[in-house]
């Protein structure tokens, strides 16, 4: 019998999706005791998804009511949610139910966290003074002594396929700009790490693309491959690191190429995204690399234009709680901490 603390979901906007996917994971998994898993959020939004909802004081609670019905730890809205109709009364409760999780992981209480999708914009009224979900969650697991928070770096993973980001939400024209040798090092080193701690897998292959066409080819096309990429895999190549690149992105993402590399390092958001969503659109998975805690989440958003339509697809979610419970018992196998 295992005794592991469950995973922990937060709500997201309660406006959005997300009680969607969390009542049709809870049905897809609810005789899946590795898969457990509480909410932090509104127990009525939940209600209104057909499901039965049973509110528990902690996450200790969960084990014994997940086949029966869906763990809640209630902390209600101050007015109700209505779907597709994003409201800012809501933020300050999105952002506490976020706080909550964070804690209960870092107490031990749940194992893993996996976010609902939020949407930003409902929350910059309410203070909320982040770029995104993941550089809030590190700012919550910056110890109190410490000046800088945790190094965020952001994963997708589909099927074979794991792809990080050297830039993510950055215009095209600013790419070029804002990469350093001593930023991609540091994200490869973190990768790295993360694919043993996180993975298991013992001596991890990275690939890195170039910024260019044809990797720059020899700088015809660009020198971002020879001013910045090259030395800071070189650099990390004497480290011992089996990391290799510059490659063309258009030759790394076939069949196999794939089995050459357990994670590619990608320049900017869509050089990443495109192969992945298109080897799995519906199943893609966001992962939180270099944290404390294990954070997973769906690669997508709050879906306000389907919402309370019946049409929003729980693949994603359901994949997110999967990594998430694999992500923690490769942790729990080695002790790591992030």
């Amino acid at each position: 019998m295992s005794f592991l603390p469950p995973l922990c979901v937060s709500l997201g906007d309660p406006c959005g999706i997300g009680p969607e996917i969390i009542a049709a994971a809870w049905r897809a998994s609810r005789h899946d005791a590795s898969l457990a898993f509480c909410v932090v959020g509104d127990a009525a939004t939940l209600k209104t998804q057909g499901v039965p909802v049973r509110p528990i004081e902690s996450p200790g609670g969960t084990a014994a009511v997940f086949a029966d019905a869906l763990p809640v730890i209630d902390l209600p809205l101050s007015q109700p949610a209505v779907a597709g109709q994003p409201d800012a009364a809501h933020a300050p409760h999105i952002i506490a139910w976020i706080v909550h999780c964070v804690a209960l992981c870092l107490a031990g209480e749940a194992r893993a966290l996996v976010t609902a999708p939020i949407a930003k914009s409902v929350l910059y009224g309410a203070g909320f003074r982040f770029p995104g979900h993941t550089e809030f969650l590190a700012d919550l697991c910056r110890p109190q002594s410490a000046e800088m928070a945790p190094t965020p770096v952001m994963m997708l993973a589909a099927g074979d396929l794991r792809v990080v980001l050297a830039t993510i939400h950055r215009p095209l024209k600013d790419v070029s700009g804002s990469l350093s040798g001593a930023d991609l090092s540091h994200l490869i080193r973190i990768t790295h790490d993360a694919l043993i701690r996180d993975f298991g897998i013992d001596r991890p292959r990275l690939a890195v693309c170039g910024l260019n066409p044809h990797a720059g080819e020899d700088g015809t096309i660009g020198r971002e491959e020879i001013d910045i990429i090259r030395p800071a895999i070189e650099n990390l190549q004497n480290e011992s690191l089996l990391v290799s690149g510059p490659f063309p992105a258009d030759t790394l993402f076939h069949d196999e190429a794939r089995k050459t590399y357990d994670a590619a390092v990608c320049m900017y958001h869509d050089q990443g995204l495109i192969p992945l969503k298109t080897l799995d659109f519906w199943g893609g998975v966001n992962i939180t690399l270099g944290l404390p805690i294990v954070r997973t989440s769906p690669d997508h958003g709050t879906g306000f234009g389907i919402a309370g339509k019946g049409l929003a697809r729980a693949d994603s979610f359901i994949n997110a709680l999967r990594q998430a419970s694999a992500i923690a018992a490769n942790r729990s196998l080695t002790g790591a901490a992030a």
